[in-house]
């Protein structure tokens, strides 16, 4: 069962304005197609690609910090030079002879 914490803060949510200049990270989310979680591990060690409201505030992102963002997801794994990272393959039992 999901927590408190989690449905207020773990679910991407729909801007109220999609145009607007600054969202939250639960609406960036949202207009991005990602997880929450993925987009706060992603935005941990890029301070440049979000602010934040007050001293400890809520994660937000401009309009320009969200394209940034785009980009930098669009441009794939930089580990591999793959489009999109890559599932690892399960490995397969061999099939029993004779069953």
């Amino acid at each position: 069962m999901a927590t408190k914490a989690y449905e207020l803060y773990g679910k991407p949510v729909p801007p109220q304005d999609p145009t607007q200049d600054v969202m939250t990270v639960q609406e960036t989310a949202y207009v991005l197609r990602c997880s929450v979680s993925w987009l706060r591990r992603f935005l941990k060690d890029k301070p440049h690609l979000h602010g934040r409201n007050g001293e400890r505030g809520r994660i937000t992102t401009s309009r320009e910090q969200r394209v940034a963002i785009h980009q930098a997801r669009s441009a794939g794994d930089p580990r591999a030079g793959r489009a999109m990272p890559r599932r690892r393959a399960a490995l397969r039992k061999p099939a029993l002879a004779g069953s």
